[in-house]
């Protein structure tokens, strides 16, 4: 697919490319770009890499710039990624695809955009954006699903480390490598290295990039929230066990001097004078109760149990 950049993304045919003053955008396969690159002589001096590339990045060439995007898929952030290459100079710039994600891109941006300084700095502008569409909503998300456990585990609901939690954790981590990526593209762009766009536009860049930060800002606070529920948890872990650890000790305690009597008078002494009294057994359970009902006082008056 070809479009022109005008007061909107407007589709033509290859031919208008070369005939007009307005840059294009092209969206291609690999194999077309391969048979048209040369079509486009936009001097790139390196190979790209169309093969589902597994990063965001940006590279410099003679006289272009090349790159790709790797995007996580918001319904699945560790998961399978969209990913699409991309070359640049003056003229426009070639989206190579094979997956359509990119075309949808585009034909979203030729659909809801409508530009009153229409520009290829404005097409990429918008084309960044749609990548982080949505992306405050998601974080938002995350942080209502993390005030839910919170309150989950203050109310002594979890009793142990939830899996949900460490799904988060590594979707944040996925995100904020993703944002750093992100920030270095736009750096990138907004250096403007080969000047294929004009200074007072590159503001849009900067923009981008801000934004950006703004999100790897977010996650990094919401990863900080992250540890601190692990912290509470383990908190709220550590003195459940210990309330178990007081009861078992306490129970030992009462039991030892009870031990210490059915050990003594198990013996079986020939001259044990209690043998024979015939108050013997009452007299036992009188002292084995007294001795519970004592233990029973200290530990409420110390407050351990």
């Amino acid at each position: 697919m070809y479009y022109l950049i005008r007061e909107s993304l407007v589709p033509c045919a290859k031919e208008n490319i070369k005939s007009s003053d307005s840059p294009f955008v092209a969206v291609l396969s690999s194999a077309e770009w391969k048979e048209q690159a040369a079509f486009f002589d936009m001097g790139i001096d390196m190979e790209m890499d169309t093969a589902r590339p597994l990063e965001t990045k940006a590279v410099v060439n003679l006289d272009s710039l090349t790159g790709s995007f790797s995007i996580p898929d918001r319904g699945d952030i560790c998961g399978k990624r969209h990913s699409f290459a991309f070359a640049l100079d003056e003229k426009g710039v070639v989206l190579v695809d094979d997956t359509g994600y990119a075309k949808e891109l585009a034909e979203a941006i030729s659909r809801s955009k409508k530009w009153r300084l229409p520009g290829l700095e404005r097409f990429l502008y918008d084309l960044l954006e749609s990548v982080i569409q949505g992306d405050l909503a998601l974080l938002e998300g995350y942080e209502s699903r993390m005030n839910r456990m919170e309150e989950s585990i203050l109310r002594g609901e979890v009793e142990s480390y939830p899996p949900e939690l460490n799904d988060i954790r590594g979707d944040l981590l996925d995100l904020r490598m993703h944002y750093e990526q992100l920030i270095d593209l736009g750096q990138e762009l907004e250096e403007n290295e080969n000047d294929f766009f004009q200074e007072e536009n590159l503001r849009y860049f900067r923009l981008f990039t801000q934004r950006v930060m703004r999100l790897q800002d977010r996650v990094t606070s919401l990863r900080e929230y992250v540890a601190q529920l692990r912290d509470l948890i383990q908190a709220r872990l550590d003195v459940k066990q210990n309330k178990i650890m007081t009861v078992l000790t306490v129970i030992t305690s009462i039991f030892l001097p009870l031990t210490l009597i059915a050990g003594w008078y198990g013996m079986n002494f020939k001259y044990m004078p209690e043998l024979e009294w015939k108050y013997s057994y009452p007299a036992v359970i009188l002292i084995s109760v007294v001795i519970v009902v004592v233990c029973l006082w200290w530990f409420k008056r110390k407050k351990w149990l």
